[in-house]
């Protein structure tokens, strides 16, 4: 029951805002015909139609919340007199609400935080949970967006957001795999984003963003050691990886490819498809790899893809190859630190790694990022310790 509501409930805000004009009333009346239908239907059993049931019941509890609004009672006699058609009620805009909830009036963290509940169906609370904020903030938070909707204009005319849509499609699926412990927001990044390539099959950045998003999660049971410790690509246990979805993320990146004109999404898959196929980080591909970092670097001007790219480089021309590109960015964060540890420790420089571990675990605020990085600088150390002994 709880799928069939999620993947509904979406479907009856996008019914509501389109016959009313007010998507903030319109998801608020959505959100209590949900929990209507979770403490009844239980009991008295799935409605035949039970798209129709909360169509009809969001319908009432919104001209409810309107006849207590004198400025609007004129428009809710009008909407409540006009007869709903056939097309209205069963089209299926689950994706004018997804890209309603991507409105450019909104920050990042309002369009993720509002998509995860008008179009991914979780409570206010669950959103709070997995972003480690309190409930009251988070619901602050997407009051405030559907507010900044309503001031710009909640209407599903003009340019599709397809773009800002998948943009923050990617940073759930981020937040879920880069937060060890938040496994859910990469499952629902993945079945959301499945649902919008059900409906675009012959999008080629759709499909490169499912397939980027299977092929990475594909690694998640190698990615953390029994204590909950990362472990990086080099050291994983590939027998772990998840073979089911590398198979299928692959199958959708090599169809996209060969339908022409390839985006940034379909690149970072087909770099993730090439890392998941090698049967060890020594037979991966790394030629192949730099060459489509090349590609990406050109289509998204993105110091992070040149960080990557560095890597790609050191493992083709030595570790000096790649310390030189780092050496040409200006990145905030722990990711340059990082990798520059990386590559010295290759290049037989612990002393350099050690102190460039540390600036990078300082500098990250993910708790498992800043613990290997830690534990990577400790051992180091004792290396370089006993070296000295």
């Amino acid at each position: 029951m709880i799928a069939l509501l999620r993947d509904l409930a979406p479907q009856v805000v996008a019914v509501l805002t389109h016959r009313f004009g007010d998507f903030e009333s319109a998801e608020d009346a959505v959100q209590e015909a949900l929990l209507a239908a979770a403490t009844r239907w239980p009991v008295d059993g799935t409605p035949e139609n039970p798209r129709g049931w909360l169509i009809q019941t969001a319908q009432r509890k919104l001209l409810d919340q309107l006849r207590g609004d004198q400025a609007r009672r004129r428009r809710e006699v009008l909407t409540a007199m006009r007869e709903p058609t056939g097309p209205a009620v069963e089209r299926d805009d689950t994706l004018d609400v997804l890209f309603l909830c991507c409105h450019p009036a909104l920050s990042d963290t309002s369009a993720v935080a509002l998509t995860l509940r008008a179009v991914g169906g979780l409570s206010t609370g669950e959103i709070a949970r997995a972003f480690l904020v309190p409930e009251k903030t988070m619901g602050q938070r997407i009051s405030r967006a559907k507010q900044q909707i309503r001031a710009a204009g909640s209407s599903f005319g003009g340019e599709p957001r397809l773009g800002a849509a998948l943009r923050v499609l990617y940073l759930i699926f981020n937040e879920g795999y880069t937060a060890v412990h938040r496994v859910e927001l990469a499952a629902e990044a993945i079945r959301l984003t499945r649902m919008v390539h059900e409906r675009l099959p012959e999008d080629g950045e759709v499909a490169g963003l499912l397939a980027l998003m299977l092929l990475t999660d594909a690694r998640r049971p190698a990615r953390t050691a029994a204590g909950g410790d990362l472990v990086p690509l080099a050291e994983q246990d590939r027998t772990l990886w998840d073979a089911d979805r590398i198979k299928e993320g692959t199958a959708i990146v090599d169809a996209a490819f060969r339908r022409g004109r390839v985006g940034e999404y379909q690149l970072q898959a087909a770099v993730a498809a090439l890392h998941d196929r090698a049967t060890s980080v020594e037979q991966t591909d790394w030629p192949q790899i730099a060459a489509l970092y090349g590609v990406l670097e050109k289509v998204t001007q993105s110091p992070v893809v040149t960080l990557n790219r560095a890597i790609a480089v050191a493992m083709i021309d030595g570790p000096a190859a790649g310390l030189a590109l780092v050496d040409t960015l200006d990145l905030p964060g722990h990711r340059v630190a990082a990798t520059r540890g990386h590559l010295l420790e290759l290049a037989g420089d612990p002393a350099g790694a050690v102190a460039q571990y540390r600036l990078a675990a300082a500098a990250t605020a993910g708790e498992p990022e800043k613990r290997y990085l830690t534990i990577r600088a400790a051992t180091l150390t004792l290396t370089l310790g006993e070296g000295r002994g």
